[in-house]
């Protein structure tokens, strides 16, 4: 409705200039061939680009993750986005995702490690526990990211899962880096 209103307060013209804007991204963003990430061509940048590390795939539930996980600049690998996570409640199956794609992947490819970038909801872990038994099958490392408290968090904040989480995966103190 807010859209709709503004709309009818702007010129013709500038209204003309987003609504070719708008049929212009229809018409040519797509899927990616490879990684099922939006693009412009039949491959993202993401996957044209030759350094990135072809051994190593980040599955992530949707093109948003990508962009999380690329602003922080540490991942040098691959995506695979799956379109969604598996709810049954929702009437979501493993085949109404991109599994199948990313199966045909690392069949084919010389994938050597799938980092589950999902998230830790209830359909976030299912996703995962599916795609761990059918990666399993092809004999590659499959890893998950790490969960527990963000950085500047306070104990008292902290949910009971996630502090629990954290005491469970804990891991030792790093005397300053040399």
């Amino acid at each position: 409705m807010r859209l709709a209103l503004d709309l009818l307060r702007r010129e013709k013209q500038e209204v003309a200039r987003f609504s070719d804007a708008i049929r212009k991204l229809r018409d040519e963003v797509r899927f990616c061939d490879v990684c099922c990430n939006i693009s412009d061509e039949p491959r993202c940048a993401i996957c044209r680009e030759p350094n990135r590390d072809g051994t190593t795939i980040c599955v992530v539930e949707d093109i948003r993750d990508v962009i999380a996980i690329e602003n922080t600049r540490q991942f040098k690998g691959l995506y695979h986005v799956l379109g969604g996570v598996i709810s049954p409640m929702d009437g979501i199956g493993p085949d109404d995702l991109n599994t199948a794609e990313l199966m045909l992947r690392v069949q084919t490819g010389d994938v050597k490690e799938v980092i589950l970038a999902l998230g830790t909801t209830l359909e976030g872990d299912t996703t995962g526990f599916y795609l761990n038994r059918k990666l399993n099958e092809h004999r590659v490392m499959v890893s998950m990211l790490a969960r527990g408290l963000s950085v500047g968090g306070d104990l008292a904040q902290a949910d009971e899962l996630t502090l629990g989480r954290s005491i469970a995966d804990r891991k030792p103190y790093e005397q300053g880096r040399k």
